[in-house]
């Protein structure tokens, strides 16, 4: 994962694929590998328009999957208190997207070297990567309001690429955002 990236969740994958590394020899290591948990659902509660209303999961549809590469069914995974879905696709990429309600992309700590300021849509965000590097990781933050943020992470099966990486997180990012508040 690029040097820098927000301490509270996007440092975590990079955690969790060392540590799984050697834990799953039939499946790629990729972010996210966190632990898995059921299936999050709407809280009756949620308001209308929060992140807090939606399942990260089913931010891809079979098209969005079909369109993006991604062969598989995500899982959901808590991160760092943040809820997530994780997609890997043996032997090719994995893409995780994690849902957080108390981090606008002020309040993410970003390297500013490795941060590159876009829009996705009507949203602002962030591509970050370190191309010096080389690592074959890519991440999209898109800012939801002033207190959220969804983070659209890529690592490459093999860590090389970044380029490629950054494409399939922008691709991923550009299905996921016409469902966001």
């Amino acid at each position: 994962m690029a040097e820098g990236v927000h301490k509270k969740y996007l440092w975590a994958p990079a955690l969790l694929l060392l540590a799984a590394c050697g834990s799953q020899p039939a499946l790629p290591a990729v972010a996210g590998n966190a632990s898995v948990v059921a299936p999050s659902s709407s809280p009756p509660s949620a308001a209308p328009g929060t992140l807090a209303a939606l399942d990260p999961c089913a931010l891809l549809s079979p098209q969005d999957r079909s369109a993006a590469g991604v062969s598989v069914l995500g899982q959901a995974k808590d991160i760092a208190g943040a809820r997530a879905c994780d997609w890997t696709v043996p032997g090719t990429f994995g893409v995780t997207v994690t849902l957080d309600d108390h981090n606008g992309l002020a309040d993410l700590d970003v390297a500013k070297k490795t941060a590159t300021r876009t829009t996705v849509g009507a949203h602002p965000a962030l591509r970050v990567s370190d191309k010096k590097a080389a690592d074959g990781t890519c991440s999209v933050l898109l800012g939801v309001g002033d207190s959220g943020s969804v983070q659209v992470d890529v690592s490459n099966t093999a860590f090389t690429d970044t380029a490629l990486a950054c494409r399939r997180a922008a691709t991923v990012a550009g299905l996921v955002e016409p469902k966001l508040p």
